[in-house]
């Protein structure tokens, strides 16, 4: 692009020739296109569905985080109706702007248990291991230590080695917090949870305040587009092409393989094909890269056909595998002193004070953001008997054909794991979209987040209505069924939220938590009934975590072992073609993936570039 210009024309794209066409200016295809730029021998061509949103303060302003859910930044995709949720389509928000979800997302900065990612080296993903991931956690993050009365004040602990130092992510905690946080750690002190001062090291379990990714200086979003694009801009080797929406990759026979030569796009209405002398990288994420796999003709055959797509690669594996994290939304009455963003939103005077102060000063209710979080495992709050009965439930109904992923997750259910199977996070304000706000009324909300689903869904393009030679495009959003609750590990998944609601309400009944709290208004409290059974409130409430994983798994040796791509992140059965983002996670984590999707972003650009080095 050779200048810092946010809006490069479609005939200066088409002018260059690329050794790499990246697939999406996401999370981790931005990282991915910077990484590769600083090799000058390397040219890099972004395409990007979305626009370039630099200066939009709903993108920018922490405060203001879920404002641009459902807005044009979002591809609104939904969910199919879902029998495990009485059959309740669901929203499932993801990023149609240059930074994908990373604009969009809560900037919650953690990372997984050790164990997560070592499993998903268990799976075959070769050096993917905690270990293998760990100098990439640390290169993609700038880390800026709070001082010593933050540290006190909101219990800001942290192990510095733990951290990068040079990373272009900015992560900071935050100045603000909601009133609730003065009491989240010494009310989970009292229920025998301990404060984690190195929650990043490797064990997420415990109670701790949340990094986030927002820079210290103006206080402001730090998102892929800010940090790895907007400053790598002017290279002469990378180019982007904004509103550029991909329709497939170019496949074309070499030998008995297919490589990848180029991409299909439509810009302003007009189709084009960009070639490439190197290579296709596809950062679309879980629900876009299988898609583009699939138009491009690699895939399950009997989606592929009915879709009235030819059939180039044989892989049962594409769109199969989906994880999500499952969410519910407690909602109490509060305090009515306490000011919480609806406040904000209702009354145009405070919107203005708090937009003041944050001008001023960067601090306020507009830099405030969830950070009242606690990972525990199970056994936290269901006994061991149980948990070994579920277990050995699940055990008797293997075959020598499950999955190892399925087994990896059943043991840790007999082990008794120190992992963080359920994360609650609390804060005020209601994040309900089932519980309408009563005026005159406060809320707080608390949110249960399932972390290891053994329910497992799939994302594949819609078949074809008509029989007259038509086939499945783009345009056409796919098939979300994440298959909530769905089979005997379903039935568990189901089982350990329910349990979980109990201990939520156990918490925020402890004080000193509860001195802010009037009482519990979704689901109501009953006073004659402290034994309130959760199991219909959940098949109701349950949503989406925004946290989709694993639609073209990595792992394995073979496309036969049932993944998409190998350790190196190439797609199976396929020359010069690669998928790096969310959508190769085999197994899902205990965390909000955005941390573990920019060292992915790392980790892949620094496999690509070494086998371009050594081609």
């Amino acid at each position: 692009m050779g200048s810092t210009d946010d809006h490069p024309s479609l005939t200066s794209f088409l002018s260059h020739k690329y050794t790499h066409l990246v697939i999406g200016g996401g999370t981790a295809g931005l990282v991915v296109a910077a990484r590769l730029s600083e090799n000058p021998d390397i040219t890099v061509g972004v395409l990007e569905a979305g626009s370039a949103a630099f200066d939009d303060p709903k993108i920018n302003v922490p405060g203001r985080f879920g404002e641009t859910l459902g807005s044009d930044y979002d591809w609104q995709f939904e969910s199919t109706p879902q029998p495990g949720l009485n059959g309740r389509s669901l929203p499932w928000p993801r990023g149609r702007v240059l930074g994908g979800t990373s604009a969009l997302n809560f900037m919650t900065w953690n990372r997984g248990c050790k164990e997560d990612y070592d499993a998903w080296e268990e799976l075959g993903a070769e050096g993917w291991g905690w270990e293998g991931l760990l100098p990439y956690f640390k290169k993609s993050e700038t880390f800026h230590q709070p001082d010593s009365e933050h540290q006190s004040k909101h219990k800001s602990i942290f192990d510095p080695e733990q951290h990068g130092t040079a990373g272009p992510l900015q992560t900071t905690y935050s100045v603000t917090y909601g009133a609730s946080h003065q009491h989240w750690h010494a009310t989970l002190h009292k229920l025998g949870i301990e404060t984690n001062s190195s929650h990043f090291s490797g064990s997420n379990v415990g109670v701790w305040t949340s990094l986030t990714g927002v820079t210290p200086d103006k206080r402001e979003r730090s998102y892929s587009a800010t940090a790895y694009y907007r400053p790598n801009s002017g290279r002469k080797n990378l180019h982007l092409l904004t509103e550029a929406f991909v329709q497939e990759v170019v496949l074309e026979k070499e030998g008995q393989a297919w490589a990848a030569k180029g991409v299909r796009f439509t810009h302003d209405g007009e189709e084009h094909i960009i070639r490439t002398e190197g290579e296709v990288v596809i950062c679309a994420g879980s629900v876009q890269s299988p898609q583009l796999l699939e138009l491009s003709g690699i895939g399950n055959p009997e989606v592929l056909e009915v879709a009235g797509i030819d059939v180039k690669v044989d892989n049962t594996a594409v769109g199969e595998n989906l994880q999500e994290h499952m969410m519910t939304a407690m909602i109490f009455e509060i305090a009515p002193s306490i000011v919480t963003p609806e406040d904000l939103r209702a009354d145009p005077k405070l919107a203005e004070a708090a937009d003041k102060e944050y001008a001023l000063s960067q601090s306020g209710p507009r830099t405030a953001i969830p950070s009242s979080v606690a990972y525990l495992p199970f056994s936290h709050f269901v006994s061991h008997e149980e948990l070994s009965s579920l277990g050995n439930s699940l055990l008797s109904q293997s075959s020598p054909k499950s999955k190892p992923s399925d087994r990896i997750l059943v043991n840790r259910l007999l082990a008794d794991k120190n992992l963080g199977q359920i994360e609650w996070n609390f804060d005020v304000s209601n994040y309900s979209p089932y519980f309408k706000s009563l005026p005159g009324k406060k809320y707080a909300t608390m949110l249960q987040m399932l972390q290891y689903p053994f329910s497992k869904g799939s994302i594949h393009i819609p078949p074809t209505q008509q029989k007259n030679g038509s086939k499945a495009t783009a345009t056409e959003k796919p098939v979300i069924d994440p298959r909530y609750y769905d089979g005997k590990g379903g039935e568990v998944d189901f089982k350990m939220m329910v349990a979980s609601q109990a201990y939520a309400d156990k918490i925020c009944s402890t004080p000193p938590l509860s001195d802010i709290i009037v009482s519990r208004v979704y689901p109501p409290s009953d006073p004659t009934d402290p034994n309130y059974n959760f199991a219909d409130w959940v098949r109701n409430s349950t949503i989406t975590d925004w946290h989709p994983i694993g639609t073209c798994a990595m792992g394995g040796r073979r496309k036969e072992d049932g993944y998409v791509v190998d350790s190196r992140l190439r797609v199976y059965g396929t020359k010069g073609l690669r998928v790096c983002d969310a959508s190769i996670m085999p197994l899902h984590i205990s965390a909000h993936p955005q941390a573990t999707i920019y060292a992915i972003g790392e980790k892949g650009a620094a496999i690509i570039g070494d086998d371009w080095k050594g081609r």
